[in-house]
């Protein structure tokens, strides 16, 4: 199974992709976790937020993996702990199919893709950068795969 983090937004600060990169390095091959970096709409030339993110919604549907389990990150989306994440990574490890999860642009992610959505889920209440969410995620998902595997890296 391949997991995919499609994030709207390129040019990434260095330390985002060092950090990413430890994270997606550390998982087994049965459960791989790639980037797919998505261009954002440029925020000039008068665009209405639904038109920006209308465009950034085309942009993500042609990076997704084919059949792929579409999982948004989202406010309003199902708030889990890393247990419950655990459950959900085994869940779609046995169903097979390859999972996107999605992280949209400053203006948030068009509706008819959340719409589209298998899933969605919160990552925090909180307001976090959107660099800080590709390594956050990175690290929640592997945090996940160890509590599957009875991996010393999770303590409680």
């Amino acid at each position: 199974m391949r997991l995919a983090i499609v994030a709207v937004g390129t040019r990434m600060p260095g330390w985002v992709d060092e950090a990413f990169g430890d994270f997606a390095k550390r998982m087994p091959r049965e459960c791989t976790l790639d980037l797919v970096e998505v261009k954002a709409e440029p925020r000039s030339g008068g665009k209405t937020a639904e038109q920006m993110m209308a465009a950034e919604a085309e942009r993500i549907r042609a990076a997704l993996p084919p059949r792929a389990r579409l999982v948004i990150l989202d406010e309003r989306g199902e708030d889990l702990s890393t247990k419950s994440l655990a459950q959900r990574l085994e869940r779609w490890l046995g169903a097979g199919n390859d999972v996107a999860l999605v992280i949209g642009g400053p203006d948030g992610l068009d509706p008819t893709l959340k719409q589209a959505a298998h899933e969605k889920i919160r990552l925090s209440s909180l307001t976090l950068p959107h660099a800080m969410v590709r390594v956050l995620l990175a690290e929640a998902l592997y945090r996940a795969w160890s509590v599957t595997k009875n991996h010393p890296y999770h303590r409680e």
